[in-house]
């Protein structure tokens, strides 16, 4: 025998390799991809890409669409798409903040700056999103009215109402209390953030731990010790790396001068304080978290990944596949409004043209993250990178000068190339 012949295949190694690392190659390819992008625009804007006020910026410009991008990861897996969600946080945000300067004040006489405006417009916004969705999944799941034409209707009249509500003004300053979720004006400091850091490190860690002890117990095939131990450094390094970097976006020296002046202090000749954690950024944590426990730990995210992988199936095993698609855009128009707190907040108003255009970077951010839009397949924490890629996207052509319009052009060029990319890459990996 040759010795060429007796020299083992080279690429079923490989393949191998990743199957015994459980090494996810589309997720690693899209973390490559971004990777490659913050470098390629960092070398365009002579380092100004990766500066920690960029990578601040970015992060609390990316939390509203990576919110409901969550959400739409749970619409599109159960075969169904929703047009509306960037209509529908307008509609949210004009409730939040026409309880806050009109209502509550006027009928109720609850004045901005009373601790009781922020949380009851939230409250009310939040639960004008949650209606309208579970409308809206009323008529496509017992009305049986095709889910693209009820939210393309869903998109003309939500962004309309909520111009009606406003009577087509821009209403603010909001509620110092409401600013707080919009970044700048509310994060968490550098001590706070560091604790946050450690606690998620920690609790990353206990996540694999907990996870290779199932395996073990129950007779699985687990990875390597040193894989576990790798990918244990990697996840903590870039956790802490991340509160490292926000921590060193400075607070204006003005800015922290009047904050002592309006305590009648004087501040310390060389006083410096990092933003820290915006808290917008805890809040999609937090989202993620949550949506991903009920994607893989309860009979609810069973049944929505059982319904978009065979809905006829999942109906004859006694799913109400009618009622889990109420759910399904209840909880899309509840993340809806959680955006619109997030929007309206960062901006300190509501404007007309808020969520303009969401709907499409949500649809994309969820696609380019790997959701299927044949139903069945998809992932929290793809959509979030998802949302961040295209938002980097964006922003580093933003930087570099490109033109509005041929923006526009390369995002789309980029989701269909991601949904090719996808194509091609359930087809030779056998995935369905």
């Amino acid at each position: 025998m040759s010795e060429t012949a007796s020299t083992p295949d080279e690429p079923a190694r490989r393949r191998k390799l990743l199957e015994t690392l459980e090494v996810d190659t589309r997720l690693l390819g899209m973390i490559g991809a971004f990777v490659l992008l913050c470098i390629v625009f960092n070398l365009f804007t002579d380092g100004r890409f990766l500066t920690p006020r960029n990578v601040f910026n970015l992060t609390i410009q990316t939390v509203s669409v990576a919110i409901m991008a969550t959400g739409m990861v749970f619409v599109i897996v159960t075969r169904h798409i929703d047009l509306s969600v960037g209509s529908l946080l307008a509609t949210c945000s004009a409730v939040i903040a026409m309880m806050q300067t009109a209502i509550l004040p006027g009928v109720f006489g609850v004045e901005l700056g009373s601790p009781l405006i922020a949380p009851i417009a939230i409250v009310f916004g939040l639960l004008t999103g949650t209606l309208i969705g579970a409308f809206q999944g009323w008529l496509v799941g017992y009305l049986t009215i095709p889910a693209f034409i009820v939210t393309l209707g869903g998109l003309l009249v939500w962004r309309n109402v909520a111009w009606y509500l406003t009577t087509g003004q821009t209403i603010g300053p909001l509620d110092e209390t409401f600013q707080l979720f919009g970044g700048t004006n509310g994060t968490l400091g550098e001590t706070a953030s560091w604790i946050v850091g450690i606690v998620a490190t920690v609790a990353a860690l206990l996540v694999l731990a907990s996870s290779r002890r199932s395996k073990v117990s129950h007779e699985f095939p687990v990875k390597p010790l040193w894989a576990e131990v790798a990918l244990g450094g990697i996840l903590a390094a870039a956790i802490m790396g991340f509160v490292a970097v926000l921590n060193a976006y400075q607070v204006p020296e003005r800015r922290l001068a009047r904050a002592f002046e309006e305590r009648g202090e004087v501040m310390p000749e060389g006083f410096t304080q990092g933003y820290g954690l915006p808290i917008s950024v805890l809040l999609l944590i937090v989202v993620a978290v949550v949506m991903t426990v009920v994607a893989r730990r309860t009979r609810l995210g069973r049944y929505i990944f059982a319904t978009g992988g065979n809905p006829d199936a999942a109906e004859l095993s006694g799913i109400n596949t009618r009622l889990l698609t109420v759910k399904v855009f209840a909880i899309m128009g509840f993340l809806c409004g959680l955006s619109a707190l997030v929007a309206s907040s960062r901006l300190t108003f509501h404007s007309n043209d808020i969520g303009t255009l969401d709907e499409l970077r949500v649809i994309a951010a969820a696609v380019i993250g790997g959701t299927a839009l044949a139903g069945g397949i998809g992932t929290i924490y793809g959509a979030i990178l998802g949302a961040l890629i295209m938002q980097s996207l964006q922003s580093g052509m933003a930087m570099v000068g490109v033109d509005a319009p041929f923006q526009n052009i390369v995002v789309g060029t980029v989701l269909v190339a991601a949904v090719l990319i996808d194509i091609v890459y359930r087809k030779r990996t056998g995935v369905r």
